[in-house]
């Protein structure tokens, strides 16, 4: 250990042993700790640090034991047994310990979640990362505050039965409800479950950012469900299982034409080929060829299969023609920007389109807006990926001279 007794005294070592006062051991332990930290230890050199560190664990004084605690809290040269020793320490120098330390195992977070008091709970609910063994501990057995921490942590890993153990244990507290509904992603079954527990503004943001089944979507969007609304066109493209999707509208007698027009426009077209391939009763590998790779009398043929008005073709044909000619700019907001330029290019084509659903799409453009700054956000597979994609949409919108041919 030539290094680090190079860089403390013989005067440091002898105050951390026996230092007239606390303050004196504090500081001497403060300084060794920031050495062993900054050093690069082998072998032998190690272990002597980490039997220092055994002393200082042991040390009577609170202060010495929090020098420790605080300035080694995120090294990896802590031994288990001296973490497991700060762990069940004052609160002044167990915290950074939990909330930091690589020493502990899954099982000793979940144990201590288990045991531990309320300030330990939650300072393991904050660290960077969090197994679905820890989680799940915290689910059962943290309060209110570890649980709504945890939620809250982006680098937490809840399992789905985690998450419905949350719901159960606190399905009367808006701040936990409110940590489970804007997180990154949930289980269907859990975000099912949220519904009926939010009100109406986490109830909205739920319908926004998180997939529900074919069922409820259509049993709120007919509202049997509370006051809640849900537009099936957006959980057309929030869906990652589109072909059950359709079945399940089609099933219900929900897969109308009107919403096939109005999800295409919005460049949902793995929806738009799952609902014209259940339609028609032909896979969707061969529904994709015809629409997008057989020419111009591929689609034609698909869409008089599936029983679609004629009337509406021409409208269904500039959607997917508008679809092709466009792409993604890689850039921030690339779907929201993808959607806003196909609802403008079909909204300005000429074409058979009813009135309702004109009025939609209007206003659906009307309320797309992409805000300024914000972070990126990634396409879910399957909206926009599915086709062929071909040309720009860089450049300005080219009006068509011809109007919208309305139909009542």
């Amino acid at each position: 250990m030539t290094t680090t007794r190079a860089a403390l005294t013989d005067i440091d070592l002898r105050t951390l042993m026996k230092g007239a006062t606390v303050d004196e051991r504090a500081l001497a332990a403060h300084k060794l700790c920031r050495v062993i930290d900054r050093e690069s230890l082998t072998g032998d050199d190690r272990a002597k640090a980490q039997e220092i560190l055994r002393v200082m664990a042991a040390d009577a004084a609170e202060l010495v034991r929090r020098a420790l605690a605080v300035t080694l809290k995120s090294s990896p040269l802590i031994p288990h047994d001296v973490a497991m020793k700060l762990a069940r320490d004052v609160d002044s120098v167990c915290l950074p310990i939990l909330n930091f330390s690589p020493a502990f195992t899954d099982e000793d977070l979940s144990e201590i979640v288990r045991l531990g008091g309320p300030l330990r709970q939650v300072a393991i609910a904050q660290r960077s990362g969090l197994s679905q063994a820890v989680t799940d501990s915290i689910a059962q057995h943290g309060g209110e505050l570890a649980v709504k921490t945890a939620a809250a942590n982006d680098n937490a890993n809840f399992s789905e039965q985690g998450l419905a153990s949350v719901l159960a244990r606190f399905e009367r507290s808006e701040q936990v409800l409110a940590a489970v509904a804007y997180r990154n992603a949930l289980p269907l079954a859990v975000t099912e479950k949220l519904i009926h527990l939010v009100g109406d503004q986490l109830r909205d943001h739920i319908f926004s950012h998180h997939a529900v089944s074919a069922q409820l979507a259509m049993e709120i969007a007919i509202g049997s469900t509370e006051r809640a609304t849900v537009d099936l066109v957006d959980q057309a493209g929030r869906t990652h299982d589109p072909r059950s999707f359709v079945a399940h509208l089609n099933k219900a007698g929900r897969l109308t034409p009107s919403l096939l027009l109005r999800a295409l426009a919005h460049g949902h077209m793995s929806f738009f080929e799952c609902g014209i391939a259940e339609l028609a009763g032909v896979p969707h590998h061969r529904t994709w060829l015809m629409i997008h790779d057989a020419g111009s009398l591929g689609l034609r043929a698909i869409y008089e299969r599936a029983g679609l008005p004629a009337k509406l073709f021409s409208a269904f044909r500039v959607a997917v023609d508008t679809y092709h000619s466009m792409e993604f700019d890689g850039r921030a907001h690339d779907l929201e920007r993808f959607q806003e330029r196909m609802l403008q290019r079909f909204l300005t084509q000429s074409h058979s389109t009813q009135r309702e659903d004109l009025e939609y799409l209007l206003d659906k453009l009307n309320r797309l807006q992409i805000p300024a700054g914000a972070a990126d956000r990634e396409a879910r597979p399957g909206d926009l990926n599915n086709a062929r994609i071909q040309g720009s949409a860089k450049g300005p919108l080219s009006k068509v001279a011809e109007p919208i041919i309305l139909t009542a």
